[in-house]
């Protein structure tokens, strides 16, 4: 078990992350419980989750890592309502960290996009975007939110001046 923890920590370490110094940090993850599952891949953390790296954070009550022979695939945070799943990382290109929350946040590693779905909420510099689900193009900065299908939570958009 202790082999698994330690191939998937430096799996975590191929993370595509926007400051250049934070890929060199050491990954540190806590959790109440983690589950390793090396023949998928899967790793589950739950119990207020934290992965650190760098300037990344992500938080929840769960966080799934999905692993394969190149590293660090995917990471999925799943949080509640009252309690959404969290993630924030310091940009060069913005004057203070990305912060964003969601009932579900999807991290596509290779991609280098964040997916947040239900109650997304994401401020970025000192605009902040709100609506039923946002993308979040981490390399080019770029922000697409969409409100409800029914129409009933549309899109909110911050300038602060």
């Amino acid at each position: 078990m202790n082999k698994s923890i330690v191939m998937m920590l430096v799996c975590l370490s191929t993370l595509a992350l926007a400051l250049p110094e934070d890929a060199n940090q050491s990954i540190e993850i806590e959790a109440q419980t983690v589950v390793v599952n090396e023949s998928t891949g899967l790793n589950e953390f739950t119990g207020n989750a934290v992965v650190k790296q760098g300037s990344l954070v992500l938080s929840a009550d769960m966080i799934q890592v999905q692993t394969n022979d190149d590293g660090v695939v995917s990471m999925v945070a799943k949080g509640t309502v009252e309690n959404p799943a969290k993630y924030s990382q310091i940009q060069s290109s913005q004057a203070r960290a990305i912060e964003a929350s969601a009932v579900l946040i999807t991290y596509d590693v290779k991609k280098g996009m964040i997916y947040l779905v239900g109650n997304a909420y994401l401020l970025q510099g000192f605009d902040s975007f709100s609506g039923e689900t946002l993308d979040y193009d981490i390399d080019n900065d770029k922000v697409l939110v969409k409100g409800s299908e029914d129409g009933t939570k549309r899109v909110k958009f911050i300038i602060k001046m």
